[in-house]
């Protein structure tokens, strides 16, 4: 087990304050104790110190504020924190973003990465014992799917979108400094993310917010994408388990086994929303508003997760409903917190807690 074998103690999580990230963060911090566990995020947008209220003051944490692209920043940070580990989940990921603005995406996901990549290199100059870079991928650099089949880890690349090819690169470039540097790597590719604390631009806080306000509930096109859904929780678990038991240089696919096609999963939506806000029935339902497309829409992703499963024991602990349950329950208990991150309040909370003791 690589836990045991190596002793590992001090954790760079990039991306830490975002969605997935701090589930992670908030998993480490409690299970590992001896461990020590850094957070590097710039705080953009969908960085949020909110959502690690409950670890903030834990020992083995610590905050670290920076841009993953200032390569001196980081340089100087590895060299002071002498990181065993990393696990990389800082990205630029919404697609309708990279639609708008590819260059951004580009330069955090790609020279991002690469930064990091190099900073962990020139820190350990092929002293690689104990030590792992963990890359956080998606589903989407295999592109889109028919009506039948999955993707496995030997799927050939063809991504569609800005996001996609920029995660992709990344990808090719974590496998390059594993080929020629020797460094010890994995990587997963994980389907669509759903859970608690996650930013109201992606399509479940969204349509939960929006019919909080009565708002209209947009769905591209037809509404016949389909898409695998992965609970967070589920998915932070799956990274902990392949940071420690994963082998080095192998990829691994992490998805829900439940794909749903939108329109299908956004009814799903509004019946438990009708249910649990006690609505008249199909209220909700009403305001969906079907809206022209985005281009290069990726018509359907599925994950096999099978290689996962049988070399490490994981599969998810929820069925999609009882995970949808769940999440409609979080943001229905801290409408405080949706408030904050639509209105931008939350991006003060930096400033209160680090600047202004």
């Amino acid at each position: 087990m690589f836990l045991n074998e190596y002793n590992m103690k001090k954790i760079l999580i990039t991306g830490g304050a975002g969605f997935i990230g701090s589930h992670v963060v908030r998993l480490f911090v409690n299970k590992y104790p001896n461990y020590m566990i850094y957070n590097l995020d710039v705080l953009t947008y969908a960085g949020n110190l909110e959502n690690l209220k409950d670890v903030e003051l834990s020992k083995n944490y610590k905050f670290l504020k920076g841009d993953i692209t200032d390569e001196v920043f980081i340089n100087n940070l590895f060299t002071e924190y002498q990181f065993d580990g990393v696990i990389h989940l800082a990205a630029e990921s919404h697609v309708d973003r990279s639609i708008k603005d590819p260059l951004a995406f580009a330069k955090t996901n790609i020279l991002g990465t690469m930064i990091l990549l190099n900073a962990f290199k020139n820190l350990w100059n092929n002293n690689w014992e104990g030590k792992r870079f963990y890359h956080v991928s998606t589903d989407e650099v295999y592109g889109s799917l028919g009506e039948t089949g999955l993707f496995t880890e030997t799927t050939s690349y063809d991504p569609n979108s800005p996001y996609s090819a920029s995660k992709a690169s990344s990808d090719h470039f974590v496998r390059s400094y594993g080929e020629t540097y020797k460094m010890p790597y994995v990587i997963t590719n994980c389907s669509n993310n759903y859970g608690s604390h996650q930013f109201p631009e992606k399509l479940i806080p969204l349509f939960i917010n929006n019919i909080l306000n009565d708002k209209s509930l947009p769905v591209y096109g037809d509404g016949n994408y389909t898409r695998d859904w992965l609970f967070v929780e589920d998915h932070a678990v799956a990274i902990d388990l392949v940071f420690h038991e994963g082998k080095n240089h192998e990829t691994y696919n992490v998805g829900g086994f439940n794909e749903w096609k939108n329109i299908d999963l956004v009814k799903v939506l509004c019946k438990l929303m009708d249910e649990k806000l006690d609505k008249p029935k199909n209220s909700s339902e009403k305001l969906i508003t079907y809206v022209k497309d985005r281009p290069g829409h990726d018509l359907r992703y599925a994950i096999d997760a099978n290689k996962i499963n049988k070399e490490l024991g994981w599969k998810p602990s929820v069925t999609f409903e009882e995970g949808l349950s769940k999440t409609i329950d979080w943001y229905l208990n801290n409408e405080d917190w949706l408030k904050n991150v639509t209105s931008g309040d939350y991006q003060n909370y930096y400033n209160k807690m680090y600047l202004e003791n």
